[in-house]
């Protein structure tokens, strides 16, 4: 039974599902493979009939079935691209592809959003007005939200204070579960309303 593929003819899914529901009604259910039919009465007769069954595969295969596969194809094509793209900011919050809650409300949704791509409105509007990219004062190095929220030294103490810690990651922060105390820190160093 485990050697059963999900996309397989939905005959096998019919017989898996009668299978269960035998076995939830009390029935033991003994599955037994015979080899060849060498010593059986009517040998014949059972080779043909199972010539019969085969020959009924050439029937239309469910719509549904052939969706999920082509949807497992593209999803599994998707998750090998996003491996191969290790530069990709969101990667190191987000290893997998796969549906993550929104917050209940829009306006944190979209500052959480605009967090983890690493794209917010201070640290990007230079590439709309064709200035040159913000400057950290404090370590002279580029404005990134990875130096924000992680790197910047200037705002260690509040890093602390919020997170208890001054060495964490943006996946600490930013993970599915965004850290608690985000959009606390966010407002303590100033930068919520520049998202």
């Amino acid at each position: 039974m485990t050697s059963l593929n999900r996309f397989s003819h939905p005959l096998k899914f019919n017989i898996l599902e009668l299978h269960d529901r035998l076995t939830t009604k009390g029935f033991t259910i003994l599955f037994c493979w015979i080899p060849s039919h060498v010593g059986i009465s009517g040998n014949e007769l059972a080779d043909n009939l199972a010539r019969s069954a085969t020959n009924s595969f050439n029937s239309p295969v469910p719509v549904n079935d052939v969706k999920k596969y082509v949807k497992s194809i593209l999803h599994s094509k998707w998750l090998a691209q996003w491996d191969l793209k290790n530069t990709n900011k969101l990667q190191s919050i987000k290893r997998l592809i796969d549906c993550w809650p929104s917050l209940p409300i829009r306006k944190l949704d979209t500052v959480l959003t605009r967090l983890r791509i690493g794209h917010t409105r201070f640290t990007h509007r230079h590439l709309l007005l064709g200035e040159p990219a913000p400057l950290c004062t404090a370590c002279q190095c580029q404005m990134t939200v990875l130096h924000i929220l992680i790197e910047c030294r200037q705002f260690n103490h509040q890093r602390i204070r919020c997170f208890h810690s001054s060495s964490i990651t943006l996946k600490d922060i930013l993970h599915k579960d965004p850290h608690p105390q985000l959009f606390t820190f966010l407002r303590m160093i100033g930068f919520y309303s520049l998202i």
